[in-house]
């Protein structure tokens, strides 16, 4: 069975009528659903897929669920508890999901690192990504890194180098930055 990677930007607390529209081909295709439990795009998703009584879905969290609106299966993962609790320790269970997922739809602010980093991840995967630009109002589908540079272009990221560069981490493994024409 098919499973989508939907995740975006703790800023995003509320979808637009396109994103409910392409969440409703999702669940049209009755493809399973991998969520994070944040607050922000996670938790929105969340609350969509719930008041639709949607029961494809996988929530991924780190020892314990901050959200699961819809009391869905759960993909728990940890890590060493003297980890600081930041974006590189929630990455762990992104990195899971896009492991896992047929492909991702990804809802950015145009600014979240994190949001980022699932998309370099997923195409790293060889998993193609539909990017969802807020400040853009405006899909774009990511197949190659080619597509990933376009994409931050056309958001206005000037210097795409520097931007993929601040994501590296454990988390971004050094065959995805490659695979983005980094070498690190």
């Amino acid at each position: 069975m098919h499973s989508v990677f939907v995740a975006g930007s703790r800023a995003l607390s509320k979808l637009n009528a396109q994103v409910k529209e392409r969440l409703d081909n999702i669940l049209r295709k009755e493809f399973t659903v991998l969520v994070g439990d944040a607050n922000g795009a996670d938790k929105a998703v969340q609350r969509y897929l719930a008041e639709r009584e949607y029961g494809h879905v996988v929530v991924y969290c780190m020892e314990v669920c901050r959200n699961n609106v819809g009391n869905w299966p759960i993909r728990s993962h940890s890590a060493d508890p003297a980890v600081k609790r930041d974006r590189h320790y929630y990455g762990i269970k992104d990195r899971a999901m896009a492991k896992d997922a047929s492909c991702g739809f990804m809802l950015w602010d145009g600014i979240s690192k994190g949001t980022l980093t699932n998309v370099i991840n997923l195409l790293g995967y060889n998993k193609k990504v539909l990017l969802f630009s807020a400040p853009k109002k405006q899909f774009f589908t990511l197949r190659t890194a080619g597509d990933l540079d376009h994409t931050l272009r056309a958001s206005g990221i000037r210097d795409v180098a520097a931007v993929l560069a601040s994501l590296e981490s454990k988390h971004v493994t050094t065959e995805h930055l490659r695979f983005t024409g980094l070498n690190p």
